[in-house]
């Protein structure tokens, strides 16, 4: 049996992401190790892969955390002369079930506020 593909959680497709959201996204999760949910390809690599420039890609990497799906971190390198240097951004991937439930309580406490401005602007009136 071959073990040479990923799958994708059916809720992924609630959360509105743009068809070059959903490539990267599905990039990321192909590369990342299963244990640590980490993985680190160059934006050059992903756009190799999907078929997109390296701005398009920061792009949607940038949606991508803003929408809370992966986290970034810098990371760097050693050359062979010893010289430090900035390497490719080490990408975690976040349990869906947890950004999932963020954006339910993100949703909630929107629901609260504008019930709040609602109810003060229902009182404010003769």
């Amino acid at each position: 049996m071959t073990q040479n593909y990923f799958t994708t959680p059916n809720e992924i497709f609630s959360l509105g992401l743009s068809p070059g959201e959903f490539a990267v996204y599905s990039f990321l999760c192909r590369c990342e190790n299963r244990r640590t949910h980490q993985c680190w390809p160059s934006y050059s690599t992903i756009g190799a892969a999907t078929r997109m420039s390296v701005n398009t890609v920061r792009k949607h990497v940038c949606a991508l955390v803003e929408k809370g799906l992966v986290r970034t971190e810098d990371t760097t390198v050693r050359t062979r002369s010893g010289l430090r240097r900035n390497g490719n951004l080490r990408y975690t991937i976040q349990p869906l079930e947890k950004v999932l439930e963020d954006r339910r309580q993100a949703d909630l406490q929107t629901i609260k506020e504008e019930t709040a401005r609602w109810e003060r602007t229902k009182s404010a009136s003769p």
